[in-house]
């Protein structure tokens, strides 16, 4: 887990300095920054109205430049990233089609979306029965395509799927509805407005949704409202500002105003009419316009550092991150558990099938544990004695967020998540690294991964050890159990669930085992003729001057039980001294048991084992009454036979 983490924090590395190439490459080429302030004047009146058109100002009585001009000035700096943005999603908007609108099917499905979502904005086009659409299709799609870029959702509610909720609601016309949360807190009531107005261009009906909006907002018009409203409260902790000569704030500061009910109030300052901004200059607003975010740690100016443009998505993020909910933390963290655990399919070498298999367990296990973890963390925070602590960490929260770093992080966000594929172009690419590198590392210590096939079947091997086991034989089992006897004995097996955590093996199998004597053609054991013979020739060695090194490989060589290390026969002349006579054909010649790592004796009482390796009798049946039902060499399972396979002469003698 922790080399996943690893290389994605190397990947977030990675996407930063390739953002910063990014700017330098546009820098190079056109000499601008996306920071850089653009002045008005310099642009045309087309690209005038698309900055008004995604602040979400109406312009339909402006004719000349100079008004529209003025306008844009008056809600916020132009930056050069925010026009780049504004005629990107222009474009966007034209080549593409009408934005998805939701049909609703009757009264429930209306009153699930529309009357009990609490945090947003609907517009509602009521098709009376038998009656033509107040919006013809061509108007209703531009209408979608203008509020759904300020977070607003609109639908289609046709009359003649539910006659009697349109009579009850009174919409015996053809009508617009919006609506609205009614109150500044969480979860309160919505409020449904019906448009009565004779035109019905696109322009005014935006206009009238505006306005209706825009009455949410708390407005402060008088200097003496200003000094009540800038003192913190412990209702609204944190504020957002805005100090404007405008008659009535932009579209997307009212649209965000509902997305943050309950966490930030929105405050709209108009000051056309004041003669003296004196107490502006107290407050620390040096200029118009300006937005204010009032936290209890102090002011931030909003658009002073980079990525602060004036739009919905710039503020958006901004907000989310210095007063985030719940929602957004788990979001952020599901996000990060599952590229941590995509990595998985480039870390992983081997076959193809091993690497998806091992993603598939880890995007379960980890998502699994995230939620297991969410769930006390959602109930700690309920605890009214925990509020402390959760104010406190809102306040970190804020204080690292409103740094030069975090706007560098946002700003990275807001790229790459306008630019996906960009994203998982360099993900992809950052796992083919990842794969490379691993697999050098494993050349370099030479370790060798199976095919598919060869996966495959050593993962039916494990299955079919481990859960198909042979059924418990209840031709041998007590009439009494041995938990009416010892009461104590159910509360051990209790303490470790093998019973249900464990498949149960009959040992039963291990009577079935081949034992045999183990036999020598000659004496070999450590106090034999032979063996002092030895010894005595390493004293003449020693007295000759001879060493080890000299008279006998290493690989030949043993360490004697009886004192220090002597020159021993090569294993080929011990193998000979061996009566392999004595052994079943099917079986390894071996002379060590790998379970004790001892020498046979003369006599001693050896096992074999399905799989063909052979250990003394005692090693062997304590290993497998411990439950570890498999061979100690390779693994194989000691309760199954191993298939006979005929030989060529056999097949012959058949033959004939």
């Amino acid at each position: 887990m922790w080399l996943k983490l690893f290389f994605l924090l190397l990947y977030f590395m990675v996407l930063f300095v390739l953002a910063r190439f990014f700017e330098a490459v546009v820098w190079y080429e056109t000499g601008l920054f996306a920071t850089q302030l653009v002045d008005p004047v310099t642009l045309s009146f087309n690209k005038l109205k698309t900055i008004l058109e995604c602040r979400g100002l109406g312009y339909s009585g402006l004719a000349e430049k100079r008004d529209v001009r003025e306008l844009v000035e008056k809600s916020g700096d132009l930056m050069q990233g925010e026009l780049y943005s504004a005629i990107k999603n222009e474009k966007e908007q034209a080549e593409s089609q009408s934005e998805s609108s939701t049909t609703f099917s009757g009264e429930m499905h209306f009153y699930e979306l529309v009357e009990d979502t609490k945090d947003g904005i609907w517009l509602v086009q009521v098709i009376a029965q038998d009656r033509d659409a107040l919006l013809s299709k061509a108007n209703w799609g531009k209408m979608v395509q203008k509020v759904s870029q300020f977070g607003i959702r609109t639908g289609t509610f046709n009359c003649s799927s539910d006659s009697r909720y349109c009579r009850k609601r009174g919409w015996m016309k053809s009508t617009l509805i919006m609506s609205v949360p009614q109150t500044y807190a969480s979860k309160g009531k919505v409020m449904l407005k019906e448009y009565n107005g004779r035109r019905i261009e696109t322009e005014h009906i935006f206009k009238w949704m505006t306005a209706h909006v825009a009455s949410r907002i708390k407005t402060i018009r008088m200097s003496q409202q200003l000094v009540e409203e800038w003192h913190p409260s412990e209702k609204h902790p944190v504020k957002m500002f805005l100090f404007a000569k405008l008659a009535q704030p932009p579209a997307f500061f009212s649209a965000l105003s509902v997305k943050f009910t309950g966490r930030i109030e929105f405050i709209f300052v108009d000051v056309q009419s004041w003669d003296n901004i004196t107490s502006l200059e107290e407050i620390g607003v040096q200029q118009l316009p300006s937005y204010i975010l009032k936290m209890p740690e102090g002011i931030y100016r909003y658009g002073n550092s980079i990525g602060e443009f004036i739009s919905l998505q710039a503020m958006d993020t901004f907000l989310r991150s210095v007063q985030p909910e719940v929602n957004d933390l788990f979001v952020l963290s599901l996000v990060m558990v599952n590229l941590m655990a995509w990595l998985d399919l480039f870390i992983t070498q081997g076959a193809t099938i091993k690497r998806f298999v091992v993603l598939i367990s880890t995007l379960g296990t980890y998502n699994s544990l995230l939620i297991i973890s969410w769930l006390p963390i959602l109930g700690f925070l309920q605890l009214p004695y925990l509020e402390g602590f959760y104010d406190y960490s809102l306040k970190l929260l804020r204080y690292a967020d409103t740094t030069t770093i975090a706007s560098w992080v946002r700003t990275d966000w807001t790229f790459y998540s306008s630019h996906p594929a960009l994203f998982l172009s360099t993900y992809l690419a950052h796992g083919l690294l990842i794969d490379y590198f691993e697999k050098k590392r494993r050349c370099n210590n030479e370790e060798e991964n199976p095919n598919n096939l060869e996966w495959l079947s050593s993962l039916w091997d494990w299955y079919t050890s481990y859960l198909v086991h042979p059924i418990t034989s209840f031709h041998n089992f007590p009439n009494e159990s041995d938990w009416d006897d010892d009461p104590n004995f159910l509360l051990e097996r209790l303490a470790f669930p093998d019973l249900w955590l464990h498949p149960l093996i009959p040992i039963d199998y291990i009577n079935n085992l081949p034992t045999w004597r183990f036999k020598c053609t000659q004496v070999c054991g450590p106090n034999s003729e032979e063996n002092r013979q030895t010894q005595g020739l390493n004293s003449e060695h020693e007295e000759h001057g001879c060493g080890k090194e000299r008279d006998c490989a290493a690989d030949s060589c043993c360490h004697s039980e009886i004192g220090g290390d002597v020159p021993c026969m090569k294993r080929e002349a011990q193998e000979q001294q061996a009566d392999w006579s004595q052994w079943p054909s099917d079986m390894i010649h071996c002379t060590e048991c790998v379970v004790c790592l001892e020498n046979f004796e003369t006599d001693c009482i050896v096992m074999g084992l399905p799989c063909a390796h052979v250990f003394h009798q005692q090693c062997i049946v304590v290993w497998l009454a411990g439950g570890q039902h498999c061979c100690p060499v390779c693994r194989g399972p000691s309760y199954k036979r191993k298939p006979v396979r005929s030989s060529g002469l056999d097949l012959l003698e058949q033959q004939e």
